[in-house]
C-alpha cells in the first residue's frame, strides 16, 4: 500500500514577521478576488469594489460611492445597514457579480461601475440577507442568504437556522437547500461534485451533492463539528485538498485536511474578548454587539475570508470586516484555481 503523500500544513504555521499588507484606506474588504496578472478585486462598503494593481495603484469603481460607513464614529451603522458588497465572483465576460449584505439584493456591475440586480426576491419574498456568490463552470450562480432576518447581528447565535441557498440559472432563481445555521461561503471542490458550506453559527462545514440538474442531496458534515472558538464566516481549498477557514470574532485560521483533522494556522484573537463572546454565544442568544465589537487582533480585525493569488495561487490575502488593507503571506501548497483564473 502506497504511502500517502506528506500533507505541506501539518508543519507549517503563519508566521507573523512575513505577513506584508496590500492597499490603503480599504473600507469593509470583506471578500476578494485574484486574477492572473496580480491585480486583487476588493469588496468595498462605498458600494462597489476596489481595484488594487499589481503596482498597488487603487481605483474605487462605483457609479454613487455611498459615504456611509464609520466603523470608528458609527459602527452599527457602519457594519449593520447600508450597501456592504459582501461576497464577490466574476461573471465570464468580467462583470462582477455582488452578493450585496446591506441592499438584500444579488447585483451584477460592469468594470465601469453600472449596476443592475440580478436577484431580490424568490417567490414573491424578500430574499434576506445575501452573504456570497460563486460561480461554476457552466455559469450558474450559487448564492447563500444568512438569515432572513434584520441586523444581521441578531442571527450570531447558535440556536437560529434560517439561512438557504438559491440556484440562479436560465430557469431563474430556486432554493435548493436551506435550514443552514448563518449561511456563509461556499466552495465546489475540483471535479464541481460537492458544495461545501460555511455554517458560521454552527462553527462548522457542511456539505451537499450537486446533481447535473443543480439539485443539492446527500448533506453531511465535513470534518468536525466544531473548529473551536469563533465563529466560520470564509473557505478556500488548496491544492492539496486542505480547506482553509477563517474563524472570525476569535481571528483564527484553521484547515481542515483530507483526512477531517483540523490544523491551526493562526491566532491573532484577543483572549479575553474571545472568552466573552464564547460564553455568550453557549447561551443560546443572540449575541451583544459591544461583544462583537471588543474582538478582533491587529493582523485582519473581524478575520472574514481567504483567497489564494499571485502566479502560482501561493499567496494567501485575507480579508477582514473592520480591515482598512489587506494581509498576505505565502502558503507552502498553491490554492485550487477558481473557475475565472481560466477565463
Amino acid at each position: 500500500m502506497a504511502t500517502p503523500p506528506h500533507n505541506p500544513l501539518r508543519d507549517w504555521r503563519v508566521d507573523p514577521a512575513a505577513i506584508r499588507y496590500v492597499g490603503h484606506d480599504l473600507q469593509r474588504p470583506e471578500c476578494i478576488l485574484a486574477t492572473r496578472d496580480g491585480t486583487l478585486w476588493s469588496a468595498d462598503a462605498r458600494g462597489g469594489v476596489m481595484r488594487i494593481a499589481p503596482d498597488g495603484a487603487q481605483t474605487l469603481i462605483a457609479l454613487t460611492p455611498d459615504p456611509h460607513f464609520d466603523p470608528v464614529g458609527d459602527a452599527a451603522g457602519s457594519l449593520l445597514a447600508g450597501t456592504l458588497p459582501n461576497g464577490l465572483a466574476f461573471a465570464r465576460n468580467g462583470d462582477i457579480l455582488i452578493a450585496n449584505f446591506g441592499t438584500d439584493r444579488l447585483e451584477v456591475m460592469t468594470r465601469t461601475g453600472e449596476t443592475r440586480v440580478l436577484a431580490d426576491s424568490i417567490d414573491g419574498r424578500p430574499i434576506g440577507k445575501v452573504n456570497f456568490v460563486l460561480r461554476d463552470s457552466r455559469d450558474r450562480l450559487w448564492v447563500t442568504v444568512s438569515t432572513r432576518g434584520n441586523p444581521w447581528s441578531d442571527a450570531i447565535n447558535a440556536t437560529l437556522a434560517d439561512g438557504y441557498i438559491f440556484l440562479l440559472d436560465e430557469l431563474g432563481p430556486r432554493i435548493v437547500a436551506d435550514g443552514f445555521r448563518f449561511t456563509n461561503e461556499i466552495r465546489l471542490d475540483a471535479g464541481e461534485e460537492w458544495l461545501y458550506v460555511a455554517e458560521t453559527t454552527g462553527k462548522c462545514v457542511t456539505r451537499l451533492r450537486v446533481q447535473p440538474d443543480g439539485s443539492l442531496t446527500d448533506r453531511e458534515l465535513y470534518g468536525p463539528s466544531s473548529l473551536g472558538d469563533g465563529v466560520v464566516d470564509g473557505i478556500a481549498f488548496d491544492a492539496f485538498g486542505n480547506l482553509w477557514a477563517t474563524m472570525i470574532f476569535a481571528d483564527r485560521l484553521v484547515a481542515i485536511t483530507p483526512e477531517g483533522d483540523v490544523i491551526e494556522l493562526m491566532n491573532d484573537g484577543d483572549p479575553a474578548a474571545t472568552a466573552r463572546f464564547e460564553a455568550e454565544f453557549a447561551t443560546g442568544a443572540p449575541v451583544g454587539f459591544d461583544t462583537l465589537m471588543a474582538c478582533g487582533g491587529p493582523v485582519c480585525p473581524w478575520l472574514a475570508s481567504i483567497t489564494f493569488g499571485g502566479p502560482d495561487l501561493s499567496t494567501v490575502y485575507l480579508g477582514g470586516l473592520r480591515a482598512n488593507h489587506i494581509p498576505a503571506f505565502r502558503s507552502p501548497v498553491p490554492g485550487l484555481p477558481m473557475v475565472h483564473w481560466a477565463d
